[in-house]
């Protein structure tokens, strides 16, 4: 379907991606978005910061919250929580331990339990889940964070040393940038129409870690938590602009969820109307689990 994404700037709104000028390929070049940003300190390894968009139908109105991570400064760790009865995920980020940075809701889920790979602790829980458009974010022994594209996880677990991973899809970018094939056309399974709240990570060119939160705006924010915002190919078009070379969707709509602390100790919040089976928490490098 045919969109126009604008930001706003100085005041002004500015176009800056169509589908009819979509690239099927990011560049570093291409990447003007990210020089929007007025990145803000929260903790250290841990910078914050927010745009506004402006799109067609429900997209009119955005706000994007957007943090940054720099692994050698911080470590992932995954939370599950189920309700008693272990059909209905428990967990939200109001759950996330008091020395933690970072929370947010994690990948895809089938009732009670996430979809896909799933490993914690350096234990396996779940083998990976099969799906062309699914890619895994991975924490391993060393320290790195990074995300692993489908085809590379069998890979990835024969050579071991996976201390935390999730999947989830679909798939925005892969390879160096590129957009995947089925978000560029229709009828390859995906829904390029379907608006929707939308949480996606992101891996930069210089190995640092993006994670986006899309919040409606319209109505003076007041209903900022309903599922209103972009579609895939825009929410890949943002990834992209922003400076990614690979991105995964998260779990968005009703789900989205995230709270970042400030050095100071103030917090930011931003409630999902979901509880889910699986969080993502960053803490300080060296804290305990």
């Amino acid at each position: 379907p045919r969109s126009a994404l604008a930001v706003e700037a100085g005041g002004r709104w500015h176009t800056w991606w169509s589908t009819g000028r979509a690239p099927a390929r990011w560049t570093e070049e291409a990447a003007a978005l990210s020089r929007r940003v007025a990145w803000r300190p929260a903790q250290p390894g841990v910078e914050w910061g927010e745009l506004r968009l402006s799109g067609r139908g429900e997209a009119w109105r955005l706000r994007v919250i957007l943090v940054r991570l720099d692994p050698a400064r911080v470590r992932l760790v995954l939370r599950d929580s189920t309700r008693a009865a272990g059909t209905r995920g428990a967990w939200t980020v109001a759950a996330a331990q008091r020395e933690a940075v970072l929370a947010l809701n994690g990948g895809q889920f089938r009732g009670a339990d996430p979809w896909g790979w799933l490993v914690q602790g350096g234990r396996e829980r779940q083998a990976p889940g099969s799906g062309p458009l699914s890619m895994a974010l991975v924490a391993d022994a060393a320290g790195g964070i990074r995300l692993v594209e489908v085809d590379s996880i069998p890979a990835v677990r024969e050579r071991g040393g996976v201390v935390e991973a999730l999947q989830s899809y679909p798939t925005l970018l892969e390879g160096d940038g590129e957009v995947p094939l089925p978000l560029r056309g229709e009828g390859d399974g995906v829904d390029l129409a379907h608006r929707d709240s939308r949480l996606a990570v992101g891996e930069l060119r210089d190995g640092r870690i993006l994670v986006a939160l899309t919040r409606f705006e319209g109505l003076g924010g007041v209903l900022s938590e309903l599922p209103f915002g972009l579609t895939i190919p825009e929410m890949a078009a943002l990834m992209g602009a922003l400076g990614c070379r690979k991105a995964v969707s998260l779990d968005g709509g009703i789900s989205g969820q995230m709270w970042l602390r400030q050095a100071d100790g103030g917090e930011h919040r931003w409630e999902g109307l979901r509880r889910v089976p699986l969080g993502v928490v960053v803490l300080p490098r060296g804290s305990p689990r």
